[in-house]
């Protein structure tokens, strides 16, 4: 049975595993747009612990709005402070010089829907890792999904569906393991071995 998922910005380890071990993967993209989630931020691990990278946005509560209609903020410098934030967390870590160059398009490029960022950053993701994934959307939405298995939650911070096995971070020896962290955060130190790790975690 195939997978029901937002993309999302960065996406952490749970959405990815998920993505990976699932026969066809259906983004959804006909939901309302809802505040606080991994639509528009992911969680990478800096000097001080868990650090927060947030893609601004122009929405309202009071007039809702499709997830794929959101319009980005562009009138700041926020992917130039993500790109800041990502090298000081990660410039030391074994695979960062690696793999940067090939996401830089996320920070230099300008995306006018945080959808569209989220669906460019799923493809160099994709490209990164090598992965050739059949990637579907959906055309409606669907409260209640009768022909796939619904794992939309995991947009939702502190979902805590999965446990994962700890692996070397930068900053381990300061603050122990943060796991669910962006897949960012395991293809800067983990590299090639980003898939096998995935590949071995499960739901709890």
């Amino acid at each position: 049975m195939g997978c029901l998922i937002h993309p999302s910005y960065f996406p952490n380890l749970a959405q990815f595993s998920i993505i990976l071990n699932t026969e066809n993967v259906v983004f959804e993209v006909y939901d309302n747009y809802q505040k606080q989630t991994y639509r528009n931020r992911a969680e990478i691990y800096g000097a001080n612990g868990k650090l927060t990278l947030t893609v601004p946005v122009i929405y309202s509560q009071k007039n809702r709005q499709l997830y794929k209609d959101v319009k980005i903020a562009n009138d700041g410098n926020w992917q130039q402070a993500h790109l800041k934030s990502l090298q000081s967390a990660y410039r030391m870590s074994p695979f960062f010089e690696f793999y940067i160059d090939d996401l830089m398009p996320l920070f230099k490029d300008r995306f006018e829907y945080i959808l569209d960022l989220n669906l460019k950053c799923f493809e160099i993701l994709s490209s990164c890792l090598q992965l050739d994934l059949s990637i579907q959307f959906t055309e409606c939405f669907e409260k209640i999904p009768t022909k796939l298995k619904d794992f939309r939650h995991l947009i939702n911070r502190n979902s805590g569906v999965f446990k994962f096995q700890p692996y070397t971070q930068v900053f381990t020896e300061k603050h122990g393991f943060i796991a669910n962290l962006s897949i960012l955060d395991l293809l800067f130190n983990e590299g090639p071995k980003t898939e096998l790790y995935l590949n071995e975690q499960s739901p709890i």
